[in-house]
């Protein structure tokens, strides 16, 4: 029973253009070393898990850079999520084939929560985790944000997080677009 209440280290690694960046609200990317040493120090860590986002593929409508994923996921000594221009199964399934344990969506989950399914279908739940990026409006109140093209969701977000759970996301990883990179903690409201 105690080590189902241990925590869990669970680092997050922002790739833009094959770098490895630190933004601030989701804006201003830094550059702010080797994406493979900072992999290499996870693993002398031993983190449980490693997250990695590559934040330009979707802004840019990319497809995943296979090339880069397969040069991380060989150097990692942990499970590894990957996330970026994930538009349909096959891609995917790709990305799979490279290693990676877990593929996390925000922009196609927005689009197409079929796809969600279709994926936990052939992995299983736990393969697939869905980002929500959420973000105070001008009014104060918490609105599901598309970091693609930086506008606000119509649907509420708690309404799109039931409906990826029931679509099949295993996990999901929620984002405070307002604390992001401001070393002030997270959002225990949203939470």
């Amino acid at each position: 029973f105690k080590n189902m209440l241990r925590h869990r280290v669970i680092p997050c690694l922002l790739i833009q253009d094959e770098k490895l960046v630190k933004t601030l609200k989701f804006d201003s990317a830094k550059y702010v070393g080797d994406y493979l040493n900072a992999i290499k120090i996870f693993n002398d860590k031993e983190v449980d898990e490693l997250i990695v986002l590559d934040i330009s593929a979707s802004k840019k409508n990319l497809n995943p850079n296979l090339n880069l994923i397969k040069k991380f996921s060989s150097e990692c000594f942990m499970p590894v999520c990957y996330g970026g221009g994930i538009k349909n199964f096959d891609q995917a399934k790709k990305i799979f084939k490279l290693g990676i344990e877990k593929i996390c969506l925000q922009t196609s989950a927005l689009d197409n929560t079929s796809l969600i399914t279709e994926i936990s279908k052939y992995f299983g739940s736990q393969s697939v985790i869905v980002s929500l990026d959420i973000k105070k409006d001008w009014l104060g109140n918490y609105r599901l944000f598309r970091s693609q093209n930086g506008n606000f969701e119509k649907l509420d977000w708690k309404v799109f997080l039931q409906k990826v759970i029931k679509a099949g996301a295993g996990e999901v990883l929620v984002n405070c677009v307002d604390k992001d990179g401001t070393m002030k903690g997270m959002d225990l409201n949203i939470i």
